[in-house]
């Protein structure tokens, strides 16, 4: 739909290359679900679950599911502002309303809330230590795209800033 409004929403790479870096902990979260659910080949150690109860695997499918929610609400209230990665030759208006009326960030923190709620499900190092990874190229990113928000949108994003947290 962005497209053919003549945005490009995916500028992903285009200011720094090592963005690349989070791909890894994306594919290694994916090919661990990936494994179980279809019986591919994985070293039994690395997905061997920390825990026997399935109780945090209930309490992971409701992150899950309020991850995929709030990711939702969070690209309504986006629009056409909607971007992955920085734009720095066609930024769009600066978004202070809706869920990012409470967080600088809701997609991140879903991506990271869906992750955590993954991992209460499947219970293995794999899954561990990718989101750890992930949520330190992510909190990476955010510094990135805060500097630029705060260059480019100057005080406007000073006192969004100011009144609104990073994450939660």
């Amino acid at each position: 739909m962005l497209r053919k409004k003549g945005i490009k929403a995916i500028v992903f790479g285009a200011t720094d290359k090592s963005d690349f870096i989070l791909i890894p902990f994306m594919l290694a979260i994916i090919y661990t679900i990936c494994s179980g659910a279809f019986g591919l080949p994985m070293w039994k150690p690395l997905v061997s679950p920390f825990w026997t109860t399935q109780i945090p695997g209930i309490f992971g499918i409701a992150l899950c599911g309020a991850a995929v929610v709030g990711m939702a609400a969070s690209l309504v209230s986006f629009g056409n502002s909607f971007r992955v990665g920085i734009d720095e030759q066609k930024p769009d208006n600066l978004v202070t309303t809706g869920v990012f009326a409470f967080s600088r960030n809701p997609i991140y923190v879903c991506f990271d809330i869906f992750f955590i709620g993954q991992f209460l499900i499947h219970r293995n190092i794999i899954i561990a230590v990718a989101i750890v990874g992930f949520a330190l190229v992510i909190h990476r990113q955010i510094l990135r795209e805060e500097e630029f928000l705060s260059m480019h949108y100057g005080k406007e994003y000073e006192e969004y800033r100011s009144k609104v947290r990073r994450y939660l």
